[in-house]
């Protein structure tokens, strides 16, 4: 209160102080600066005129100076409310950003316990699973930093709910079933994962390794760099998929679809007898089986490969 109390005294003392100079300069200002030529008494017209003149610029100086002052004192108020609405405005940005962020803490404890649903009867696990697929979807749209997030769990869904099963057991049930579609919360997670927006950040890869994506459709999807090591992709429809550099180790892509499909840089690892990883490009022998045609975009030496040379020419006929 003290301190506050000097602020206000020291601009109300020298106020007072350039008062009373000036009424001293208006007074006898004239003598103090011009006094061997003016009278003290019995003033000459001639004396009157210096004096008046010397007034008049003085009052002119001071109207100057006064209203100098006054925009000084206009400026700073006016910086001081600038910058008290900035602050009020950084105030409001981070208050907002604060109930964003507990928006986006609820939907996504929302989604997951969503996603965490079990199948029931009625198939209402389904339905709230798929809410909570296209919830994180949301989340991953509105929210640039929680994309990398929302990726992961999807991937991890998906590992979870459509794992590769072993070879023997695939082919009975192959021969039972056939090759059945993935279910529907698989379709929806890796669509929304196919389709997620744009950016650049590190989002981590996407690990779809050892699944079981029989007759899933990922067309236009976006799966650069993603990881399908040892996934069964039997029937896909892969029409226009990104898979560059994509690792499709072990991938069975029999009867896949792979029409406009881009497997540039794409790799397949294959272990040798001492378990250690040995890198090899995609090869032609692979894709035997799979559609492909002209527009489906191969490594170079793939491309060139006779076999799919002829592979394409008997598909163009």
């Amino acid at each position: 209160m003290t301190t506050k109390k000097k602020r206000l005294s020291w601009p109300l003392i020298a106020a007072a102080l350039g008062v009373t100079v000036f009424g001293l300069l208006l007074w006898k200002g004239p003598w103090w600066f011009d006094g061997a030529h003016l009278r003290t008494k019995d003033l000459e017209p001639a004396d009157g005129v210096v004096i008046t003149g010397f007034r008049t610029a003085l009052v002119a100086v001071g109207v100057a100076l006064t209203a100098a002052v006054g925009l000084i004192y206009t400026h700073r108020n006016h910086q001081a409310t600038l910058d008290q609405l900035e602050h009020t405005r950084a105030k409001d940005r981070e208050q907002a950003e604060m109930t964003r962020e507990s928006q986006y803490t609820d939907l996504y404890v929302d989604a997951i316990k969503l996603l965490a649903t079990k199948d029931s009867p009625d198939g209402s696990g389904l339905t709230e699973r798929l809410g909570g697929i296209y919830a994180l979807e949301r989340i991953m749209r509105d929210s640039e930093k929680d994309q990398a997030m929302v990726v992961q769990i999807l991937a991890a869904f998906v590992r979870q709910r459509a794992p590769r099963e072993d070879p023997d057991a695939e082919a009975l049930a192959g021969q039972i079933h056939g090759t059945l579609r993935p279910a529907d919360d698989v379709q929806a997670a890796l669509s929304v994962l196919g389709r997620r927006p744009r950016r650049d950040q590190k989002e981590g890869r996407i690990d779809l390794s050892f699944t079981d994506l029989s007759r899933v459709d990922l067309m236009l999807g976006r799966f650069s760099y993603a990881s399908f090591k040892g996934a069964r992709l039997r029937d896909a429809f892969l029409a226009g998929t990104n898979f560059l550099n994509a690792d499709l180790g072990g991938a069975d892509l029999r009867g896949a679809q792979l029409s406009f499909a881009d497997l540039r840089g794409a790799k397949l690892i294959v272990n040798d007898v001492s378990s250690c990883p040995a890198e090899a490009k995609v090869e032609a022998v692979q894709l035997l089986d799979s559609k492909i045609d002209g527009k489906t975009v191969l490594p170079r030496q793939v491309a060139e490969n006779p076999l799919i040379l002829d592979k394409l020419r008997k598909e163009a006929e």
